[in-house]
């Protein structure tokens, strides 16, 4: 039997807006309704940590709330064919719910906590979310498991070894705007089947990448069906 070939999806906000979840740089995305640097940062976090949590608050409510769509099934649906690795900047739970396996957050996930003062104390977020006074196993205030600026991002050494090691890689629903994440579409050898999928505007040109200007629940579930008919 043959090794099934590997697809890494590298995956941004834009699949998720799919499933209702608002962009970040988008012309309506959260950025442009809230200052980053007052809600996600250390610096914030260390300032006042009460407007922090409650921003997290919602959009851990509008995660919660969500439900995966067409691209999030598409992808999980095409594991009975490939070897499929998901690398996401997304903070959201939604390519697992929809059966992903394997899935390697940039950026950290809303659905877990870590302690302020020791991020690998990881576990579940509380079903009240993030409050004030709840404490880690160690004593420290716990805080959403999410990639605040200028906090190193996660996972970047797996998803290089999965990208380097993919026959099929595609980008899909990013601008490719956020680094170092975004240096990571560098790392897929010349000769790999290479498409980036984004209705939109993409800061790069991209000569290597096919151009496919859809939605990703319109245009994944007809290229997941094009490989496996």
């Amino acid at each position: 039997m043959s090794e099934r070939k590997k697809l890494v999806a590298f995956t941004g906000a834009g699949v998720s807006a799919g499933s209702g979840l608002k962009t970040y740089r988008d012309l309506d995305g959260l950025w442009t309704q809230e200052n980053h640097e007052a809600v996600a940062s250390v610096t914030a976090w260390h300032r006042n940590r009460e407007p922090v949590l409650a921003f997290w608050n919602k959009v851990l409510t509008n995660v919660r709330e969500a439900q995966p769509n067409d691209a999030h099934r598409a992808l999980a649906d095409l594991q009975d064919h490939l070897d499929v690795t998901v690398v996401t900047q997304n903070i959201d739970d939604l390519h697992e719910r929809a059966g992903s396996k394997r899935v390697l957050h940039l950026h950290g996930e809303i659905t877990k906590v870590q302690g302020a003062l020791d991020p690998k104390v990881v576990t579940s977020t509380p079903a009240h979310g993030f409050r004030l006074g709840d404490k880690c196993a160690r004593g420290s205030q716990l805080r959403p498991h999410i990639v605040w600026f200028g906090e190193p991002v996660l996972h970047l050494a797996a998803a290089a070894e999965a990208i380097d090691a993919a026959d099929l890689f595609w980008v899909i629903g990013t601008s490719l705007t956020v680094y170092p994440a975004a240096g990571l579409v560098d790392l897929a050898r010349c000769a790999v089947d290479k498409v980036l999928i984004n209705p939109g505007f993409v800061a790069c040109e991209r000569t290597d990448f096919r151009l496919v200007a859809e939605c990703a629940t319109i245009a994944l579930p007809r290229m997941a069906a094009a490989l496996t008919g």
